[in-house]
């Protein structure tokens, strides 16, 4: 059975924070850690056989992470208030994510068996061509969807760059050294560059999913 910390009185979770305000990473460590029996209280009402114990708090626990570095004590009431909505808020983006999950089906997912005994899916009943086309039709899909995406890269450098690296438009794909020859800068601020639009397309591309 784990043990948690007792939770903290209003004038501790006051003094901390001011801590933690100023500076002290060790108050923020404290503020997580005597609220760690607020996540495992509100994840018990998520918890199921087909979910992990360890998981729900791992994710509970990012929840009350961003709610301590974002509280704002000016604006009244308590920490342990502000924390239960960000640790709620972070349960049912994982809950979203399982349930856009669940309606994704894979050509490749197991659908049933044969007389044999062996699994077949999708791709086992659908002839060669068609199996050709559906996967052409789900590559063209997701492509037009990232090239969407893309296109509202707000700094036009990124996107030439993502653009030129990855053949977004038929022109074929181009190496950092290319593409640095092409701009006119290092082969290293390419690289720089091109990681740093990477990182917003990820997180575009999966909250637009």
């Amino acid at each position: 059975m784990r043990s948690f910390k007792k939770p903290l009185k209003a004038e501790e979770e006051r003094k901390y924070l001011e801590m933690y305000r100023n500076g002290d990473q060790t108050a923020k460590d404290k503020l997580i850690e005597h609220n760690l029996r607020l996540v495992a209280h509100i994840v018990k009402k998520y918890h199921c056989q087909d979910r992990d114990l360890d998981d729900l708090i791992s994710v509970g626990t990012i929840g009350l992470i961003k709610a301590v570095n974002t509280f704002d004590e000016n604006k009244g009431g308590r920490l342990v208030t502000y924390a239960s909505r960000c640790i709620e808020n972070e349960l049912l983006m994982m809950l979203r994510q399982e349930k856009k999950l669940q309606r994704e089906v894979s050509l490749y997912e197991p659908i049933g068996m044969d007389p044999e005994g062996n699994h077949i899916s999708l791709v086992d009943i659908l002839c060669a061509d068609d199996v050709t086309m559906i996967e052409k039709y789900i590559y063209q899909y997701y492509l037009g969807h990232l090239k969407g995406i893309v296109e509202h890269l707000e700094d036009e450098r990124e996107r030439n760059i993502i653009i030129k690296r990855y053949g977004l438009y038929g022109g074929g794909t181009h190496t950092q050294k290319e593409v640095a020859a092409d701009l006119g800068i290092s082969r290293s601020y390419v690289s720089r560059i091109e990681k740093k639009a990477l990182e917003k397309l990820k997180i575009s591309y999966e909250q637009n999913l």
